[in-house]
């Protein structure tokens, strides 16, 4: 495998992918109006699509609305990260909480409503 990804698929392309490069410092690699490619920018191998839905590109199947699927990211600070969550008002779900499994989770929506898992060691 050379690469792998995730594309998250909405029709607010460049309100998502804002939404990600404020929330966890992500950046653009490549911008467009239909496809956004962000990455982190101390491991860009760490990369996040933003595809619009209903491009050409995608199968028609794939145009509906999805479900059933959570992003999670890990990050050292998960409280910083609901600090900026905060500031964005953005969809918290559920405030940061200390889970059985040793880590510090927050849940939140992103603009194509996509539910987001934010956590830390703790």
């Amino acid at each position: 495998m050379q690469r792998s990804f995730t594309n998250i698929l909405t029709e607010e392309v460049a309100t998502t992918a804002a939404f990600y490069e404020t929330l966890l410092g992500l950046t653009a690699k490549f911008s467009s109006d239909w496809f956004v490619n962000l990455a982190d920018p101390d491991n860009p191998a760490l990369e996040l699509g933003i595809l619009k839905q209903t491009h050409e590109i995608v199968p028609a199947r794939a145009q509906k609305a999805t479900a059933g699927i959570i992003l999670t990211f890990v990050v050292d600070d998960c409280d910083a990260v609901y600090q900026r969550a905060q500031e964005m008002n953005a969809n918290i779900v559920e405030a940061p909480r200390e889970m059985p499994y040793g880590q510090r989770r927050m849940i939140l929506r992103d603009p194509a409503g996509t539910f987001i898992d934010v956590s830390s060691l703790i």
